[in-house]
């Protein structure tokens, strides 16, 4: 591409330079790989700094798990990433990372009854895990001003990870759950684009209706009075058969449906989900 011209806006500038880094080969700056190829393909090589992205689905889904899994393939690629657990605690969510990293149950792990094989596998994921840039803390969800106060570590963040969005605070009192909803989720757009990081919230969905005839998840079923799908960039929704309509689906076998995708098309990805190591991998491109 010709060189820019100094009559160009410097942000027409910085979109004309990242064209030609990406002609060139090179991953784009604000690009953060979800180390699944079939998602990265649909979302333009990842997901994208300043971006709010909601990964949403049923309860017993495994929403938790893929996104804990997108945080471990994306430190051990080199990405800080800031992790915050309404549910967890760190001694448990690093628990739950050796599970997925070393293939091995929860229980295995607790009670110590491992094959040597997966002793191995385990111990070769904790020495991969050891120096990654991943800083875990805890959502309590008193104040919202507790997720700006979390970016403040070291190494900064690239990717924020949040489990869940429901446990996100409003920035202004409220009393209405669904205007709860709105505002937390326009505040978290709003530390996006100011911060300059990727946010990933796990959403549930309050207005499914599991019984309906096509169970697979909307954007209406987010709720928040139709504010949630408005603030968030993309939105992920995880589809599982046999948790409809048991023994017609193939176990494990997911859907993982772009619903929304500001910047680009919406489609799907075929995952498959190990519960017992509560461990996603993509179909198409199985990994190591």
């Amino acid at each position: 591409m010709p060189k820019p011209s100094r009559r160009l806006r410097p942000s027409i500038e910085t979109v004309v330079q990242q064209v030609d880094a990406t002609l060139d080969g090179e991953p784009r700056a604000d690009n953060i790989p979800t180390g699944f190829p079939s998602i990265d393909r649909l979302l333009g090589g990842g997901l994208r700094r300043r971006d709010l992205v909601l990964l949403a689905g049923d309860i017993g889904s495994g929403k938790s798990s893929l996104a804990l899994g997108i945080a471990l393939r994306s430190v051990l690629a080199g990405t800080p990433v800031l992790f915050l657990s309404g549910e967890m605690s760190e001694e448990r969510l690093m628990e739950r990372a050796l599970a997925i990293e070393g293939r091995a149950t929860v229980d295995e792990l607790r009670t110590g009854k491992l094959t040597d094989e997966r002793r191995s596998a385990v111990g070769a994921a904790a020495v991969r895990l050891r120096g990654a840039p991943l800083v875990v803390r805890p959502l309590i969800g008193r104040e919202f001003a507790e997720i700006e106060e979390a970016l403040v570590v070291v190494p900064r963040p690239a990717l924020v990870v949040i489990d869940y969005l429901q446990l996100v605070p409003s920035p202004h009192p409220t009393r209405e759950q669904d205007d709860v909803l709105a505002l937390a989720t326009r505040a978290l757009k709003g530390v996006a684009l100011a911060e300059n990081v990727a946010i990933l919230a796990v959403a549930q969905l309050p207005a499914l209706v599991a019984t309906r005839e096509d169970p697979r998840p909307t954007l209406d079923d987010l709720g928040g009075r139709g504010q949630v799908k408005q603030h968030a960039d993309v939105v992920l929704g995880l589809y599982r058969e046999e948790m409809y309509r048991p023994g017609g689906g193939v176990e494990g076998a997911t859907e993982l449906i772009v619903g929304k995708n500001r910047n680009g098309p919406t489609g799907f990805a075929d995952l498959y989900f190990y519960q017992r190591w509560l461990r996603f991998e993509d179909m198409l491109d199985p990994d190591r």
